[in-house]
């Protein structure tokens, strides 16, 4: 995953994306206008990788993910630790997006949407497509035994965050996070396939 910027512009230190994260969290909402030009490449950035793999006609496209994403972030109360923190939540809210515009779709047309995993480790074992709410409830149920091993598939999945990223964010080691990405892809392997069944 790129790096978000660190500075507008080398010559004014006070534009830098971390500064204008603490100003949000101080409650200042003109920081907002001035941090999405800073951030807005890097969420582009985690929603195309998401699509990378989806049907051209797919009814939700990466800008409107980033632009609802990018709002329910600003109007939240988070406390920002700053670009890499801000990175992490915004691959959680793109995750809620695509649920619920998921779920949305299978109310309305009583049918499942498919969509491809952005990684093929993921993928059932027939190597059909992942359904997005079927994943939603078996991350709920991951969540429920083991917070981190959810949160490691949010990162990968939905945020494109490689294993030092996710390791780095968890504060593991890479090793302990590629030991529980092993088991958390056999663990929920095992689960969409039962759903899907």
């Amino acid at each position: 995953m790129a790096e978000l910027p660190e500075q507008a512009g080398a010559a004014d230190p006070t534009s830098s994306a971390t500064l204008l994260l603490e100003k949000l969290s101080d409650g200042d909402s003109s920081a907002a206008d001035a941090l999405l030009p800073l951030v807005y490449e890097q969420l582009r950035s985690l929603a195309s990788a998401f699509f990378r793999n989806q049907p051209a006609s797919h009814t939700l496209q990466p800008t409107a993910i980033v632009h609802e994403a990018y709002l329910k972030l600003i109007r939240g109360d988070g406390e920002w630790r700053g670009r890499e923190h801000f990175c992490a939540v915004a691959a959680t809210a793109m995750r809620q997006i695509l649920i619920d515009h998921a779920r949305a779709k299978r109310t309305a047309k009583r049918d499942a949407e498919r969509v491809q995993p952005t990684f093929e480790s993921l993928a059932t074992p027939s190597g059909s497509a992942i359904d997005l709410v079927v994943l939603d409830d078996a991350l709920t149920r991951l969540a429920a035994l083991d917070a981190r091993l959810a949160r490691i598939v949010e990162l990968r999945f939905f945020g494109g965050y490689t294993m030092e990223e996710v390791a780095r964010h968890l504060n593991v080691t890479r090793r302990t996070a590629q030991r529980d990405w092993r088991w958390v892809r056999a663990w929920l392997n095992r689960e969409l396939v039962g759903d899907l069944a």
